[in-house]
């Protein structure tokens, strides 16, 4: 058999994969089994946040691997301890919890909230708000708070209390908590997966401000927009406000697996022994990892973030057959007059590998991609777009 014959045979049938096995990489372009190149304007849907085999990430994870790669939360070690302070330094957090994916650290988020609403407010305090076309995870609690219907169908019945209210509507979102008994709120300052949307500022910040008010844990999800994705460390930053709670994952570990729940001195205690746990959580070699990527995203790095973010914003707009471009930093969502299942399939036999989200194509390159491969590959976007329009 070939090997996608045998992930056919072997592998549960959760992907739609496109017929293409990679076999090996370096920085933004990947090389499939027959030597052909691809543009990686994907980066994993966000994880690869300095390319393939980046040299400074690789060194870091196989003088760890020299050391131990491995042992349990009854230990301490290294990596976890300077990672942890690395984010709290940068964030102003106080303290951080570390498990393995982006829907774990939502879990933890959302057991932080309950937790602190029941201690604080009474038991009868757990409703988490949710935004419609939000997207917090897989796990059955984490697909309960996600905000799209489609995602719920086949899985009732659902974690409860949660419930979603629209986007960037200030009135709704009041009326939301005055109607339950609220926990916390938990947000995407730009929706992945709900379509790559930007949240309006104002709206941002009111949510802050009832949160403070209401003493409601304010949590935001940074699993995708987070580590530099959108032209800071974390994209609240961009907002000008101050979460209760920030979770993030994908871009962190640079390839290996790991979420981290950070938490602000109002909920640093809320956890205490044996209220939560997680096997691999702070696994050595993915923390050794994570901190290279994090201590590479200096100021600078992400000026530099944000000049690329423009440029893209700007060939795209020019482009033939293009309706509309959306998101913040290098994850970007394009509208096209074409359908975009299409326009990826496309653009990947012509060498460029892109997502979708919705009815968008979507961009997420490695933080570090050059100007000449993004050339190279907004000129097949290009071409393919404007392709019978």
């Amino acid at each position: 058999m070939s090997i996608i014959e045998q992930d056919k045979t072997y592998i549960a049938n959760t992907y739609a994969r496109f017929p293409v096995h990679i076999v090996s990489g370096k920085g933004s372009v990947a090389v499939d089994e027959n030597g052909k190149e691809y543009i990686d304007l994907g980066s994993g849907i966000g994880v690869t946040a300095f390319g393939y085999c980046d040299e400074i990430w690789k060194n870091a994870v196989m003088d760890q691997l020299n050391k131990v790669q491995h042992t349990s939360n009854l230990y301490y070690t290294t990596p976890g301890a300077e990672l942890a302070k690395t984010l709290c330094d940068r964030t102003g957090m106080k303290k951080v919890f570390f498990s393995n994916s982006g829907a774990e650290a939502n879990e933890c988020a959302i057991k932080v909230a309950r937790k602190y609403a029941s201690d604080n407010k009474g038991e009868e305090y757990y409703t988490i708000v949710t935004l419609v076309n939000s997207f917090h995870g897989r796990t059955l609690t984490t697909l309960s708070a996600t905000g799209q219907d489609h995602f719920h169908k086949l899985f009732n019945p659902l974690t409860p209390g949660f419930v979603s209210t629209p986007a960037n509507d200030v009135d709704a979102f009041e009326e939301c908590v005055k109607n339950n008994k609220v926990a916390g709120v938990m947000l995407e300052t730009v929706q992945g997966e709900g379509g790559v949307n930007p949240l309006d500022e104002k709206f941002v910040k009111a949510v802050a401000d009832i949160c403070k008010k209401e003493d409601i844990i304010l949590i935001i999800d940074e699993v995708q927009t987070g580590n530099g994705r959108c032209g800071k460390l974390y994209s609240y930053q961009n907002y000008g406000i101050f979460p209760d709670v920030v979770s993030t994952a994908k871009g962190l570990g640079g390839g290996l697996p790991i979420g981290a729940t950070l938490m602000s001195s109002k909920v640093e205690s809320v956890l205490s022994f044996g209220d939560h746990g997680s096997t691999y959580g702070a696994n050595p070699v993915a923390c050794a990892g994570a901190k290279s990527i994090i201590d590479r995203l200096s100021d600078e790095f992400l000026a530099e973030v944000d000049k690329k973010s423009a440029y893209v914003f700007e060939k795209i707009g020019q482009m033939k057959g293009v309706v509309s471009v959306s998101g913040r930093g290098l994850m970007i969502g394009i509208k096209t007059e074409r359908n975009a299942k299409e326009v990826v399939l496309e653009c990947l036999e012509k060498g460029v590998m892109c997502l979708t989200a919705k009815d968008k194509v979507r961009l997420l390159p490695a933080l570090n991609i050059s100007y000449e491969l993004l050339d190279k590959a907004l000129s097949v976007i290009a071409e393919v777009c404007a392709k019978g329009v």
